[in-house]
């Protein structure tokens, strides 16, 4: 994968008018134009490391406020047969058949964060979620083979929700089934995951959702705190998964809401929930259809979701998380649903990845003037086209910050070349332009924290799948005087002017077979994405 680099130094000139040297207004200016430092995280001896995306299980607070950054890096170990846990072992998407342990980077220091089991060397682990006070949630293999899932012909290790605290794990344990999973950490130190019970359950959203069992047990939401994993209950079904947290203790995820398998789906209806410690697990609602989860929370009890339609009542489970016209997001504000891609106005969203305190949503969607999706900025019900980067036609948004700075990724017209961007202030432009490399080009963007500093996926030399031997990076902000942490400052006007917003712009004129072949690989890329939005699986990704 080629990306191209845009480099532009920024100058700084002094002039000596009076005998202290003093700088005009427009040069202060100058000297305050933001760039940004580029840190590859590298691995453990391995060819791949990863931050993870929002998109995929468990990516909230990927950078904490201090600048520590978490993931998983590989080691120079081959994975042993049988295949592992791949939601654990294999990298962003399951595609490096090496062991991952989970990393902590900070001020140029990479930590190995260790795992479970008997020989933690030949164990996978990763690490998803850091708070302000240096605690880690994660995921780890254990080293002891899944019975349940043994005796419906797979071989997988169990993977254990973990903490890792003063440098050492602690195995937060399950609900007395063989599997837990780690999603989210907030400053209380709670965490929140999903667990397995010893009841049995054919419908289970771990084994049968995942796995394609009928011999499992029940999956069960947790709130863990203070040595104790609570079990949050359900809204009527056998089956819960909790997938965020925020600071007040609020919990939300996905739950059945009976236990008889619908028609259409052949499972039971599943809803959104809101989970708080006063009311317990409050239904969230859907938009007609009978599937529909809950992932992502702020501080302000507002949480986004997707839910299938009325007119195809069972679309978010049967597409997978695949681009689906009847799939569509949601944001809940205090007791009310509101149906993001038919009540926007300016545009139509087809995903929502993210949501900040504010209120502010971002993702990808369709707008009245381009061919194909954008990404957006939703405040207060308008979408606002962020554009996409030079001449590109695809982009969408990963995160966004209390500053309404925007990451994510955006699409040539004519190749597979695939670049991530920061948008901010009305400006879009290619990260690669603020923070060129020789030895990384960087591909994706999927974090964010408030003092500006991105995380994300590039490719060293010679790599040509992110997938297979990326690296996770980190991006902290520069100013033109050499000091680090200036995410107020404003970007560079010159490079900003390179890598030119094309929101507004012509659309582009493509043959009908151009036309075809593009939508074919916009379809794909989503799909992989999607893809990456790995629930818990026994098998390889597909």
């Amino acid at each position: 994968m080629k990306l191209s680099t845009l480099t532009r130094a920024a100058a700084l000139t002094l002039f000596a008018l009076l005998p202290i040297p003093m700088r005009t207004d427009a040069q202060e200016q100058t000297k305050q134009h933001r760039r940004y430092k580029l840190i590859d995280i590298g691995t453990f001896g391995g060819p791949a490391s990863y931050i993870n995306n929002p998109m995929a299980l468990g990516a909230p607070n990927q950078i904490s406020q201090t600048g520590t950054a978490v993931g998983a890096a590989a080691t120079a170990t081959p994975v042993p047969p049988p295949p592992p846990n791949t939601q654990i072992c294999g990298g962003v998407d399951g595609a490096a058949p090496f062991i991952f342990h989970a990393f902590a980077w900070q001020n140029g220091r990479l930590t190995d964060l260790g795992a479970l089991g008997a020989s933690p060397d030949v164990e996978c682990s990763e690490a998803v979620s850091i708070n302000a006070n240096g605690q880690i949630a994660g995921r780890s293999e254990n080293g002891v083979i899944d019975p349940v899932a043994l005796q419906g012909g797979l071989s997988i290790e169990e993977a254990r929700a973990v903490l890792w605290k003063d440098g050492e794990i602690q195995d937060l344990g399950t609900l007395g089934g063989n599997h837990s999973l780690a999603i989210a950490i907030n400053d209380r130190g709670q965490v929140v995951g999903f667990a397995q019970d010893r009841t049995p359950d054919p419908f289970s959203l771990l084994y049968f959702i995942a796995g394609n069992l009928t011999n499992g047990t029940q999956t069960r939401g947790f709130l863990w705190q203070k040595g104790h994993m609570q079990d949050l209950g359900t809204l009527g079904g056998p089956d819960t998964q909790a997938f965020g947290l925020n600071e007040h203790g609020q919990a939300i995820g996905i739950s059945y809401i009976n236990s008889t398998p619908n028609p259409i789906t052949g499972v039971p209806a599943a809803a959104p929930f809101l989970w708080t410690e006063e009311r317990g697990m409050i239904d969230l609602g859907t938009l007609g259809g009978v599937w529909g989860g809950a992932g992502s929370l702020n501080n302000q009890g507002q949480v986004l979701g997707t839910s299938s339609l009325a007119a195809d009542p069972g679309a978010c489970l049967i597409s997978m998380g695949s681009p689906s016209p009847t799939c569509h997001p949601f944001l809940w504000d205090d007791g009310k649903l509101t149906d993001l891609a038919a009540e926007t106005i300016g545009g139509s969203p087809e995903s929502a990845n993210a949501l900040n305190d504010a209120g502010e949503v971002v993702g990808t969607a369709a707008f009245p003037d381009r061919p194909f999706f954008d990404a957006y900025l939703w405040r207060k019900g308008v979408a606002t086209d962020l554009g996409a980067v030079d001449d590109d036609c695809f982009s969408e948004a990963f995160a966004i910050n209390s500053r309404s700075q925007i990451v994510g990724q955006s699409f040539s017209c004519a190749s597979n070349l695939a670049r991530p961007f920061l948008w901010e202030n009305g400006s879009i432009v290619d990260l690669n332009a603020l923070a060129s490399s020789k030895n990384l080009q960087l591909v994706e963007a999927f974090a964010i924290n408030d003092r500006g500093e991105i995380g994300g996926l590039g490719v060293p030399p010679g790599c040509l799948a992110d997938d297979a031997c990326g690296h996770a990076y980190v991006l902290i902000p520069v100013c033109a005087d050499g000091n680090e942490g200036c995410a107020d400052a404003s970007l560079d006007p010159a490079v900003v002017a390179q890598s030119r917003a094309v929101r507004g712009a012509a659309s582009k004129t493509m043959t009908a077979e151009e036309l075809a072949t593009f939508k074919e690989r916009v379809t794909n890329m989503s799909a992989r994405m999607a893809n990456r939005n790995r629930r818990f699986q026994f098998l390889p990704p597909r």
